[in-house]
């Protein structure tokens, strides 16, 4: 089963971009950033814009497990 990890690309203290990817474990997006090291990626995002980045040019890379919440199932009181 596949799930939806969080990457975090932080150049420095106020600038960052986010990716999310779909991958079957934590160890499976770790090796993917590992494999990424060092050279120029490219994805698009959530909102529709391209990235094209150095991954030497980030200081800190954080993975996180994602839990996308359906913002359309809103419960009313």
């Amino acid at each position: 089963m596949m799930k939806e990890f969080k990457i975090t690309y932080f150049f420095d203290e106020e600038h960052y971009i986010r990716r999310f990817i779909h991958v079957e474990s934590q160890e499976k997006a770790e090796e993917l950033i590992q494999s990424e090291r060092e050279q120029y990626i490219t994805f698009t995002d959530s909102r529709g814009i391209y990235h094209e980045l150095h991954t030497s040019n980030v200081r800190v890379i954080q993975i996180s497990e994602y839990h996308r919440v359906d913002k359309s199932k809103k419960t009313f009181n």
